[in-house]
């Protein structure tokens, strides 16, 4: 049974994502006997891996033959939500024709899966994703930078279409919404967020689970990892931003692995007074990747993240650089600062 939300008034709300459902049904018909590749942003985080699954689920429980496509493998701590759903990794995919109609979830621009899902799904049918950076790139597109995630605009648009959720899905939604919430912490999170987690609670979404899955089955490597992190922070502006840094060969000496970096930087903007935390990974071939966490989303993150070819969310946005990485770590001191600055201008007015 599906719950009708209460509007401000107490009036009833007749649908979670009114014109998004609409379109959604408009991708429901546009789908009908087609093979579907669902694609996910590279290092898949939780809001990635529900979307895909959930999302594959209701396909499949439709008719259709879907798979899910990666650049990077399911996290280990995710691996509980994927029984029964096919992940295919890029190599294997780009190998063979193009003839599913792809949808991307999660992905704030059309290269996020790597260039060369992009290049092997050059025209997406649609796509399903909740970053500010977000202008759209496929026939179809269902965007709502105002939601704390993808899996929140999915589960959304199945309620207001009255598709069935089961169990398995209900928890890979739930598990979307719970990892980009920060556990129901962060500014994004809406009323319509936990209106929507306790309709999933209602379909069979486990939150105990998910919560040990996600947050009680750390690895030592990880904690290793984390020691190099927590050594290497270090205050820039005035001590408004927190920067610690990953060095080459990290990896390799604490046994982690890429996906260990998972909540990383949220130690360092949880330090009092730091409006900013940031994570650079230093790679062996002199290529960079940072993350960048504000707890206002004036400081807009995803702008500064745009200058280094990068985007996001106002309060947390990423970059890669595979070339150009000379002083990078001056030119993002700069930018911040040029960003806070700013924003302090604009609050004396």
């Amino acid at each position: 049974m599906t719950f009708i939300p209460q509007g401000p008034a107490g009036n009833k709300v007749e649908k979670f994502y009114p014109v998004l459902s609409a379109e959604f049904a408009r991708l429901l018909a546009a789908l009908a006997g087609r093979k579907i590749a669902i694609i996910g942003h590279a290092r898949p985080d939780g809001d990635c891996i529900g979307s895909q699954v959930a999302l594959a689920r209701v396909l499949a429980a439709r008719g259709h033959d879907v798979i899910c496509v990666n650049l990077d493998p399911v996290p280990r701590r995710l691996q509980f939500l994927v029984a029964g759903v096919a992940f295919i990794r890029t190599d294997d995919v780009v190998k063979t024709t193009a003839d599913r109609a792809a949808i991307f979830v999660d992905c704030a621009d059309h290269a996020r899966g790597g260039e060369r899902l992009k290049a092997h799904y050059p025209a997406p049918v649609a796509m399903i994703d909740h970053h500010l950076s977000n202008v759209g790139y496929a026939a179809i597109n269902l965007i709502d930078s105002a939601s704390a995630a993808t899996c929140e605009i999915l589960a959304g648009v199945l309620f207001d279409n009255r598709v069935p959720v089961d169990p398995p899905t209900a928890q890979a939604l739930f598990t979307g919404i719970l990892t980009d919430t920060g556990q129901f912490r962060f500014g994004s999170t809406s009323r319509r967020c936990f209106l929507l987690a306790g309709e999933l609670v209602a379909c069979g979404a486990r939150p105990a689970e998910a919560g040990f899955e996600l947050y009680e089955r750390e690895t030592v490597e990880k904690m290793r990892l984390t020691q190099h992190y927590l050594a290497s922070l270090r205050l820039e502006c005035g001590g408004r931003v927190c920067m610690g840094t990953l060095a080459p060969g990290v990896f390799e000496a604490t046994g982690s692995t890429a996906e260990d970096t998972e909540g990383l930087v949220d130690y360092a903007r949880s330090i009092d007074g730091v409006d900013i935390g940031v994570l650079i990974e230093e790679r062996t071939d002199g290529a960079v990747k940072a993350s960048l966490r504000a707890k206002d989303p004036a400081f807009r993150v995803d702008l500064v993240a745009a200058q280094f070819n990068g985007g996001g969310h106002a309060c947390a946005a990423g970059l890669n650089l595979q070339t150009g990485a000379e002083n990078f770590t001056e030119r993002l001191v700069a930018a911040l600062a040029q960003s806070i600055a700013a924003v302090d201008a604009g609050r004396k007015t």
